[in-house]
């Protein structure tokens, strides 16, 4: 005669038999799919405060991307960046050598109508910079947090972060 808790066991046993045998393999569920979706031209506000220089290339890719799949039209589309911390070192004037390149790529995406950048004054000058120090292709704006909010009320920018 068989007793209960061996049944429970083999019970057991058969439910969670191929649980174990797929999550051996990683592929539970398979690959995910792609959803071809088309994105219509975007007005979005991002809020950038970043540490590091990896992080601020992270937004440039992400709204250079954003256009790139939306269409990239300037008049139907706006895409700003409002930067109000500690990445503002990265666009002074006299960091110019050490952060070249990125210094290039984002006057390279604001000339090509990609995207605006907006420099909070407060925040820069609480780093000690003053508009003169900043590249010229930067608009700076009296409070980084006020144009966000100004941006989406007024103008109807998306929010990102």
């Amino acid at each position: 005669m068989v007793n209960q808790s061996t049944i429970r066991a083999f019970v057991i046993f058969l439910l969670f038999t191929p649980v174990l045998v797929h999550a051996a393999d990683n592929a539970l569920w398979g690959g995910a799919t792609v959803k071809k979706i088309t994105y219509k031209p975007q007005k979005v506000v991002y809020d950038v405060n970043v540490q590091t220089l990896h992080a601020m290339n992270g937004v440039l890719d992400r709204a250079s991307f954003l256009s790139k799949i939306t269409g990239a039209d300037p008049f139907d589309s706006s895409i700003i960046l409002v930067l109000h911390g500690p990445e503002i070192e990265l666009f002074a004037r006299k960091n110019y050598q050490k952060y070249k390149k990125l210094v290039h790529r984002a006057q390279s995406l604001v000339q090509g109508e990609v995207l605006k950048i907006r420099m909070c004054k407060l925040a820069a000058e609480g780093l000690g910079f003053e508009p003169k120090d900043i590249h010229g292709f930067i608009k700076m704006v009296p409070m980084g947090d006020a144009e966000i909010i100004r941006l989406q009320n007024e103008e109807n920018h998306a929010y990102m972060q």
